[in-house]
């Protein structure tokens, strides 16, 4: 069980394994154990500084006068670890996720991955992409589409544009957030007037502008999408139609074509990047206008692929439950975790008596961690009733099955997981009865088929 095997890791000191645990198998990095102790306490107990910073900037909870806190400040084994405590600031999961998506725009920029302009200002050059100005800012739209229209090099000679400052604009454009000096804050009001930037203009402290940042970018997908999938939109801040996004690559998925961009799609998907990237190309051909790259995709309709189009610009898509096992199917194929996951909160909506053993078996196929650990609570939760249901009993032989060379009284981690929930939740003598019975039915199911663990 991932979550044991986590607890074990933070008693050891093995940051590579808990981070690996966490951002790869997405385990809830504030799971309790039986005892009702979390990641961060083992490691505030065992001395772990570097885990303990680790743990903390990754959503570990441990806020002044609660249980959590005072327990970890209580069994930290250094003044680092406790100063380290005492300066605490919560990063919850979505600060995590939304800095995985900051990663990956702060790239584009950085590297200048597949970027189709570039600003020379005072002799220093910035690479940048029209798609993402254009969506951010209407004065860069208008530039781009008028005066800079077909320039692949735009030279800024304006003796007030500072490079600086330039830089920490196109910062603000691609992340939402501003790094920069207080000597430059007055260039940068000037540049953000001119660029029309009223939001960054409001509040120049701001550190991030996350939500907005989203909305604009999320621009691009609307529109990426062929005109007959736009539907319900409503009225765009910017028609399509007089809007140029500068697309250079078309996904053709069954007959309609999506616009889209080789920075975002590369950026986000390994999967892409070696379809686009490399020299392994599925069924590409030049467009006779223009000579826009066309890749046909099989294995995906338009419906599935426009959450995939959402998700790869705005790190987010409105995704319905009842689409979510189709979603995370291309999402896997296309090496997208954030969707997974994504879909595994959908999935997890769904849990009933009927469903849980099939979502539990899907979490298990796509390597959902979390979801499965829900699924097992679930279990736990109504266990009487799936002791009754063959699909229940046929996924615990199947987990003993599975355990390699497994001994007569080995344990199942199906099994393993329920018992652990069953005790976790027990906290009334009323409850510790209902759990033990619960866990003694238990047993006989497993005596029953011939399992003993």
């Amino acid at each position: 069980m991932d979550t044991c095997d986590l607890f074990s890791s933070c008693r050891k000191g093995d940051v590579g394994r808990v981070r690996y645990l966490l951002e790869q198998r997405d385990v809830e990095v504030n799971v309790r154990d039986k005892w009702d102790s979390t990641p961060l306490y083992y490691a505030c107990l065992c001395g772990h500084e570097e885990l303990v910073l680790y743990l903390l900037a990754n959503g570990a909870r441990c806020e002044a006068n609660t249980f959590d806190g005072e327990r970890c400040l209580y069994g930290a084994q250094s003044e680092a670890i406790r100063r380290a405590l005492r300066d605490y600031k919560q990063v919850t999961a979505s600060y995590r996720r939304r800095d995985y998506y900051y990663s990956c725009l702060l790239r584009l920029l950085e590297q200048g991955i597949h970027s189709d302009v570039v600003f020379l200002v005072h002799g220093k050059s910035f690479r940048a992409h029209r798609c993402i100005l254009g969506a951010r800012s209407t004065y860069f739209a208008h530039m781009l589409d008028t005066k800079w229209k077909g320039k692949s090099v735009v030279v800024l000679r304006h003796p007030l544009i500072n490079p600086v400052a330039f830089g920490a604009l196109l910062q603000y454009l691609y992340t939402g957030c501003l790094d920069v000096g207080v000597e430059h804050v007055g260039d940068c009001e000037r540049l953000a007037k001119q660029c029309q930037l009223w939001d960054l203009l409001g509040d120049l402290e701001a550190k991030c502008e996350y939500p907005r940042l989203r909305e604009d970018l999320a621009l691009l997908a609307d529109c990426a999408l062929p005109p007959e999938l736009r539907g319900d939109l409503g009225e765009l801040p910017f028609p399509c139609d007089g809007f140029s996004s500068c697309p250079d690559v078309c996904f053709r998925v069954d007959g309609y074509s999506f616009l889209c961009h080789k920075a975002f799609f590369c950026g986000r998907s390994d999967y892409f990047r070696a379809l686009l990237d490399d020299h392994f190309r599925e069924n590409e051909e030049l467009e006779a206008s223009g000579g826009l790259l066309a890749i046909t995709l099989h294995d995906v309709s338009p419906a599935i692929f426009t959450h995939v189009l959402y998700y790869v610009y705005s790190d987010d898509t409105e995704l319905p439950p009842e689409l979510a096992y189709d979603v995370l199917s291309v999402a896997d194929m296309y090496l997208l975790p954030g969707l997974k996951q994504l879909c595994g909160r959908g999935l997890a909506q769904l849990l009933d008596e009927d469903s849980v053993v099939g979502v539990w078996r899907v979490a298990k196929l796509f390597g959902l961690a979390r979801l499965e650990d829900q699924c097992t609570k679930y279990m736990a939760k109504v266990i009487e009733k799936l002791l009754e249901r063959e699909d229940f009993v046929e996924a615990v032989k199947e987990e003993a099955a599975a355990v390699t060379a497994r001994q007569e009284t080995d344990s199942i981690p199906l099994v393993d997981d329920i018992r652990f929930h069953l005790g976790s939740t027990a906290q009334t003598c009323s409850a510790m009865e209902q759990a033990e019975r619960q866990l003694r039915a238990l047993e006989d199911l497993l005596a029953s088929v011939g399992l003993d663990c």
